[in-house]
């Protein structure tokens, strides 16, 4: 009898060992997996705001073209922070960098990816990677018919860096500065016209060093 309550005992013990192990090498994986996810979203909108972000990439072909292309690099800014920032092309001879741009919309935080050339000036691209905007509202800051309209678009003005503006569209039709806002969504294009300019403020050593 006692022979039978030991093995029992030995027997349950042992699959609670082997279940927690098994569990914590599917968490672990899972995790694992949930990081390599974010980390190919991000690397995504990284290439979508250079305009290398080809139709059909694997994450793989992402991620490959990420390490090879994209060299993550800070700067102290006038905050006294540091602010990340990225550098695409070849070591001797940048193609552009990326800029993350954030702050808070009309409901939740707007993250962004600012791409411009290589003089520091000239907008390349921008894609709206984050948020949480009402739909068909403010949510239609991710579609490419607005975001479009940066590329090409300057952020400095004799000298003065002025960031880029979403105004009405006479204005955004005139200016290398402005762009066309998105009708019903001026709480949201508005943020994004304060939160633009200070983040583009911070790298401001960054954008007159390369001028």
């Amino acid at each position: 009898m006692h022979s039978s309550n030991g093995y029992t005992y030995f027997f349950v013990i042992s699959m609670a060992v082997v279940s927690a192990l098994l569990l914590s090498v599917v968490t672990t994986s899972l995790q694992e997996r949930q990081e390599f996810n974010r980390a190919v979203d991000v690397r995504e909108n990284l290439l979508k705001a250079v305009g290398a972000l080809e139709e059909g990439m694997t994450p793989t072909e992402i991620d490959r073209f990420y390490r090879s292309m994209f060299t993550a690099r800070s700067i102290e800014g006038p905050d006294g922070q540091q602010h990340d920032y990225y550098r695409f092309g070849p070591e001797e001879r940048p193609l552009g960098y990326v800029l993350p741009v954030s702050g808070k919309g009309a409901w939740s935080t707007i993250r962004a990816f600012l791409a411009l050339e290589p003089d520091l000036n000239t907008i390349k691209g921008i894609t709206f990677y984050e948020h949480g905007e009402t739909p068909g509202l403010g949510g239609e800051i991710e579609n490419e018919r607005f975001t479009r309209q940066f590329v090409g678009k300057k952020i400095f003005r004799d000298g003065e860096l002025v960031s880029i503006t979403i105004a009405k569209a006479a204005l955004a039709s005139e200016s290398p500065h402005a762009v066309d806002g998105i009708s019903g969504a001026s709480i949201t294009t508005g943020s994004i016209n304060r939160f633009l300019k200070k983040d583009l403020m911070n790298y401001k050593p960054l954008l007159e060093d390369g001028r």
